[in-house]
């Protein structure tokens, strides 16, 4: 499949419902070795004068060593036929078998604004590439509405990371 890029301000996206409805994964790495997980965490937005992704990615997820190693990350947006995909990668882990391979997602490297490559899918209707900018570690200390403590951390020592990255590329399939 080929992409053609595109300006990220420019996109048209129903914020809201990009992470929660819009079938996301999250990936890091090298053509040689990468590792993506299924996301419904996220924000699209404007930080520092630069259009920006957030991320959350929990302490026990194999693709958090794949994000912290690397400068730059995607997020990989896709439609309705590729939910039985993601619902597996994101409830299986890259440590434990190839699950990309499992799946049947053609992974592609997508590049930077400096020519950094970063890995997506070929299957994905719009990538973006993020370069990290600000992470923190988000526990459960942290939390003011206690019930989301509770319902979001049965395990407190399992909490997130949040990632914000400068969206430096977008890329959006090319209709066949």
């Amino acid at each position: 499949m080929s992409f053609r890029e595109i300006e990220p301000k420019g996109l048209n996206v129903a914020i809201f419902a990009a992470f929660d409805d819009g079938w996301a994964l999250v990936s890091a790495g090298t053509e040689e070795r990468a590792n993506t997980m299924t996301i419904s965490w996220g924000a699209l937005g404007t930080l520092w004068s630069t259009p920006t992704a957030t991320v959350y990615i929990r302490q026990s997820r194999y693709t958090k060593e794949f994000v912290d190693a690397n400068d730059c990350f995607t997020i990989s947006y896709y439609g309705p036929e590729s939910h039985q995909a993601l619902a597996y990668l994101g409830s299986h882990s890259g440590r434990d078998e190839d699950k990309v391979a499992k799946v049947g997602l053609t992974q592609q490297m997508f590049a930077a604004a400096d020519g950094t490559l970063a890995p997506a899918y070929a299957e994905a209707e719009l990538v973006l590439v993020c370069r990290k900018m600000y992470q923190v570690d988000m526990p459960v200390a942290g939390i003011v509405d206690r019930s989301v403590a509770e319902r979001q951390y049965a395990d407190v020592n399992d909490f997130h990371t949040q990632y914000v990255g400068f969206v430096e590329k977008a890329y959006l399939r090319d209709e066949e």
